[in-house]
């Protein structure tokens, strides 16, 4: 069932493993320009939509990794990007650990069991420490897709 939720929701142009960031706002407007031009929508519409998600409180999970997530109005289907950062940033995690493991996950307005379930997943998959390892270390992205998407609690 985890395997379902995650599998069409990275491209292989999704996964960054050279992610040059240095802020967290750096890295949502990374993000919002590479979903800008996947779903051909404004990247000020997706950068206000993670902002106000982040608002609410840190999407850092601990252990290096950050889940920034927004709801799309218009968007047909759940849309995610993975990055790897080059130097770790801060994040407000609870443990108060840097971050440098991100997956940005992009629901419709309504997808709200859906969103969850992805929601569940990915945090779950980011939560392997052996996962972690590998997508810290994995220098080719169609593996680290298929690293995330075949990936089974």
């Amino acid at each position: 069932m985890v395997m379902s939720v995650l599998t069409d929701l990275f491209t292989a142009d999704g996964i960054n493993l050279n992610g040059l960031a240095k802020s967290k706002v750096e890295a949502f407007e990374i993000a919002s320009q590479y979903f800008a031009k996947k779903l051909d929508i404004p990247a000020e519409t997706v950068l206000g939509f993670l902002e106000a998600r982040e608002a609410l409180g840190s999407t850092g999970l601990g252990a290096g990794v950050a889940i920034p997530h927004g709801r799309i109005k218009g968007l047909k289907q759940p849309l995610a990007a993975f990055f790897r950062l080059n130097k770790p940033i801060e994040f407000n995690a609870p443990d108060g650990q840097a971050v440098s493991l991100m997956i940005f996950l992009l629901v419709p307005e309504k997808a709200t069991q859906e969103h969850l379930e992805i929601l569940s997943a990915i945090a779950q998959l980011l939560s392997d420490a052996h996962v972690r390892e590998q997508l810290l270390t994995e220098s080719d992205p169609q593996k680290v897709q298929q690293l995330i998407c075949h990936w089974e609690a």
